[in-house]
């Protein structure tokens, strides 16, 4: 889902195998699994159906093994996958069949799974914006008070130490890492609105029914649905192209350190040439502000799909499954990019 990590070639350079794994498909489905189970469950927390039985229905769902070509050919009908697994689900579930499913919607499963990824694909991502700090600090203790040339608009103003250059690298990431954890409690969340987002197929159990399945799934629980109201979403992408974006600028100036008349870096491992052996191009920092172009180019998609009309898109939604996990496998694919290529510097000056 996130394109190139299984390409046979590309894939060495623009793939993520854990971002792949974390927005794969196998993963996407143990997630609608895990809501279903947890609105079972959760129906049985507050006495719709008798605790043993939600229980009994609840791990039939987190086993069960659905039918991937039947999915298939119903979503390219249904345009999303839930109505047809729900079948399944039912179908397996027999004369317990009313305790799946009742009373939630298409969205609420695919959004809160869309949640749940995220919140794995967060938990990489912060852990990445750590050791790429970590890395900056072992820069700075290295070659920090290495003397280079300040420029300013292409053009050399003022000797300066490299220290001030890493800055303008490191500080804009340790602030990407607190409004990743801003964000989190308004992008981990729970969604449960039922047909048209209100609710009312559960009449007086619905928050309780929600906020056993957000403690359950270990997930924010709003006081709505965010069916139609998909600003979290966009904030999500923004933080995204601004981390692509930060490692961008830094991929610029170590592609321009390292031209030639310049050589204010060394790289250990650069890139060969097939026609000009004599190069050696800084590959890792050009992916840098090639990913950071293309997420900035995929943030406008995610703003489109603010677009909702109503209480539910099928085409503002869609958006949203295309673009957004290649924004989190670029940026992910970035930040470990960034930090191999902060372990090749080995001259600054």
């Amino acid at each position: 889902m996130t394109g190139f990590t299984d390409h046979p070639w590309l894939g060495g350079l623009l793939g993520d195998s854990e971002t792949t794994a974390i927005w794969g498909p196998a993963q996407q489905m143990r997630h609608m699994l895990a809501f279903e189970a947890a609105f079972t469950a959760a129906l049985g927390a507050v006495g719709r159906i008798s605790a043993d039985k939600a229980q009994q229905v609840a791990r039939l769902i987190v086993e069960f093994q659905p039918d991937l070509d039947a999915l298939k050919t119903a979503t390219m009908r249904d345009g999303v996958v839930v109505p047809e697994l729900v079948a399944q689900l039912k179908r397996a579930a027999g004369a317990d069949a009313a305790a799946i499913h009742a009373g939630a919607t298409s969205q609420d499963v695919i959004d809160t799974a869309l949640a749940l990824t995220i919140k794995a694909s967060n938990a990489l991502l912060a852990d990445r914006l750590s050791a790429l700090d970590a890395s900056f600090e072992n820069l700075a203790n290295r070659f920090g008070d290495q003397i280079i040339m300040g420029r300013t608009r292409m053009q050399a103003a003022m000797p300066m130490r490299f220290a001030e250059r890493l800055a303008t690298w490191s500080q804009p990431v340790a602030r990407h890492a607190l409004r990743l954890d801003r964000l989190r409690p308004e992008i981990e969340v729970l969604s449960l609105g039922g047909a048209v987002g209100d609710r009312a197929a559960l009449a007086d159990d619905a928050n309780a029914i929600a906020a056993e399945m957000a403690a359950g799934l270990g997930l924010y629980n709003p006081p709505k649905a965010q069916h139609a109201m998909r600003d979290h979403i966009a904030d999500y992408a923004n933080l995204l192209s601004l981390v692509t974006g930060s490692l961008g600028k830094m991929g610029q100036d170590i592609c321009l350190m390292a031209q030639q008349g310049i050589e204010e870096i060394s790289l250990q491992g650069g890139g060969g040439s097939s026609a000009m052996p004599h190069k050696h191009n800084p590959i890792l920092a050009e992916l840098l502000v090639s990913n950071a172009r293309f997420n900035a180019t995929q943030l406008a998609g995610i703003h489109h799909a603010l677009i909702h009309e109503h209480e539910r898109s099928g085409a503002a939604w869609v958006l949203e499954w295309m673009i957004l996990p290649q924004m989190a496998a670029v940026t992910a694919r970035s930040l470990s990019a960034a930090q191999d290529l902060c372990a090749r510097i080995t001259r600054i000056g």
